[in-house]
C-alpha cells in the first residue's frame, strides 16, 4: 500500500467531526486511559486518531509495529477482542502485547465497510484493570464502529464524485440529474443514521427518566414508612419501658439501628442518583467558600474527635458548588471516620493550578490527604465502586456510597481521582479538574 494511501487514511479520520468526541466518550465509559482509530493493513499499524490521558505517547501518524499488536489479528478474524483483566485472562495473560506495552484492560472492535473491507480498529487500553466486558460498552463500541464505517463510506462517495465531476466537467458531460440524484442518496443515508441516534437519545432521556422517578420514589414515597418505623419503635421504647423484658428493649434497640442505617442507604443513593442526573450549572467560585460550609456542615464531628482541618491556598475553578460542597464534606467526613484511634485527627486540603492537557489548558489540583488507618494500595480503585467497603460495618458505619458519589461528581467536572494509601498510614486523593 503507498505511503500516500496511508495518509489519506489519517486524513479521511481527521474530516469526521465526531471523533475526538468519540475517544472522549470512550475513555469516560469505560474509565480506560487511552482511546484510538488505527488504521491496520496486513503490513502495518497507524494511529489516526488518538486520546492519551496515560502518556502512552501515540499522536496521529505514529506507529507500531505490526506483530507486536493484538489488532493484527484482529484483522484476520474480524472479531473484537475484549479484555476486564489480562493477569486473570488464561488466554492473554502471556499474551507478548500486554507484556510488551504494559497494559491490563483492553478493548478493541474491528471497523469494518459496508462492502466488508477492512479499515481498522477502534481501541482502548489501561494499566490498571476494568470491567469493559458489558453489554452497555459492547453496544457503544458497536454503534461508534458504525458511524465511523458509515462517515467513510460517505467521504469515499464524495471524493469519487469529486473525481467524476471533475473528469465529466473537463467533457462537458455533468448531468444536473445525476448531481441531484446522488445528493438525494447521501441525504437519505444521512436522514437514517439521523434516526438512529435520536432513538438511541430517545433511550438515553428515558433511563435518565427513570433515574430521576427513582430518585422521587427514594425521597418520597421510601422514607415515608421508614420515618413511621423510627417514630412509632421509639414511642414503644420510650413510654413502654417498664412493660418490656431486656431482650424486648434490645430487639427495639436492634429496629431503630436498622431503621437508621435504611435513611442512611437512602440518603447517599439519593445523592449519587441527584449527581448523575441533576442540572449541571458551572460558576468560577473559590473552593476555600466552599470548605468554609463543609467545615460548618461538619462541625460536631470535627469537635468531637478534635480533628485539626488545614485549608491551605485554595484556588478558584469552574465547578457545579452543590456537587463540589458535596465531594469536599464526603472526604473530609471519610477521612473523620477512619482516623486512627490513637492519633489527633489532621486533614490538609490544598490545590493549585497546574499545566492542562488537550482538554484544557490549565488543570485545578485538589489534594485532600489525612493520618488515619489508610488502606492497602491494591484497593485503591475498588473503594470507588458502588457498595465497596473495606472494612467491617460493626466497627466503622456507613453504605459504601459516599465515594462512589465523589468519582461521579468528579467526572461531572470532566475530571479524574486517584487514591494512594498505605495501612495504617493515612490516605491521600488527588482530583484533576479543568480549571474553565
Amino acid at each position: 500500500m503507498a505511503e500516500n494511501d496511508y495518509a489519506k487514511d489519517i486524513r479521511d479520520i481527521g474530516k469526521i467531526p465526531i471523533i475526538a468526541n468519540l475517544l472522549d466518550v470512550v475513555c469516560q465509559t469505560t474509565k480506560m486511559g487511552f482511546s484510538a482509530v488505527a488504521r491496520v493493513t496486513d503490513e502495518r499499524w497507524i494511529t489516526c486518531g488518538v486520546r492519551d490521558d496515560i502518556s502512552f505517547g501515540l499522536k496521529p501518524g505514529d506507529e507500531l509495529e505490526l506483530k507486536t499488536t493484538i489488532c493484527n489479528e484482529i484483522r484476520q478474524h474480524k472479531h473484537a477482542v475484549i479484555i476486564n483483566h489480562v493477569a486473570e485472562d488464561p488466554d492473554f495473560k502471556n499474551h507478548h502485547t500486554p507484556l510488551q506495552y504494559g497494559f491490563q484492560s483492553y478493548i478493541s472492535m474491528p471497523i469494518v465497510r459496508k462492502d466488508g473491507r477492512f479499515f481498522g480498529t477502534l481501541c482502548a487500553i489501561d494499566p490498571h484493570p476494568h470491567k469493559v466486558n458489558t453489554p452497555e460498552i459492547i453496544g457503544m463500541f458497536t454503534l461508534f464502529t458504525d458511524l465511523i464505517a458509515f462517515h467513510l463510506e460517505t467521504i469515499e462517495k464524495m471524493d469519487d464524485f469529486e473525481l467524476k465531476l471533475d473528469e465529466e466537467r473537463e467533457l462537458h458531460k455533468i448531468s444536473d440529474e445525476n448531481q441531484k440524484k446522488f445528493t438525494d442518496l447521501l441525504e437519505r443515508k444521512v436522514e437514517e443514521r439521523t434516526q438512529e441516534l435520536k432513538e438511541n437519545n430517545d433511550s438515553l432521556d428515558k433511563m435518565n427518566k427513570e433515574l430521576q422517578a427513582f430518585a422521587y420514589i427514594s425521597s418520597h414515597d421510601l422514607q415515608e414508612p421508614l420515618r413511621k418505623i423510627q417514630i412509632f419503635s421509639s414511642a414503644i421504647a420510650e413510654k413502654e419501658a417498664t412493660n418490656l423484658t431486656d431482650s424486648g428493649k434490645d430487639y427495639f434497640e436492634r429496629i431503630q439501628k436498622a431503621a437508621g442505617r435504611m435513611q442512611t442507604l437512602i440518603n447517599d443513593l439519593l445523592a449519587y442518583s441527584r449527581a448523575s442526573v441533576d442540572a449541571k450549572k458551572f460558576e468560577f467560585l473559590d473552593l476555600s467558600h466552599v470548605m468554609i460550609d463543609v467545615v460548618s456542615d461538619l462541625k460536631e464531628e470535627i469537635e468531637n474527635k478534635n480533628a485539626i482541618i488545614e485549608a491551605v491556598d485554595l484556588c478558584h475553578c469552574n465547578i457545579i458548588n452543590f456537587q463540589m460542597r458535596q465531594l469536599l464534606y464526603n472526604l473530609v467526613s471519610n477521612s473523620l471516620k477512619f482516623s486512627a484511634p490513637d492519633k489527633t485527627p489532621h486533614i490538609k486540603i490544598t490545590s493549585e493550578i497546574i499545566d492542562g492537557n488537550e482538554l484544557s489548558e490549565k488543570i485545578c489540583h485538589i489534594k485532600v490527604e489525612d493520618n488515619g488507618i489508610g488502606f492497602d494500595q491494591k484497593y485503591s480503585e475498588k473503594i470507588f465502586e458502588l457498595f465497596q467497603s473495606l472494612h467491617p460495618r460493626e466497627k466503622y458505619d456507613g453504605t459504601g456510597i459516599g465515594l462512589s458519589i465523589v468519582k461521579k461528581i468528579v467526572e461531572n467536572h470532566k475530571g479524574r481521582i486517584t487514591a494512594t494509601s498505605k495501612n495504617g498510614q493515612g490516605a491521600r486523593f488527588d482530583i484533576y479538574i479543568p480549571e474553565n
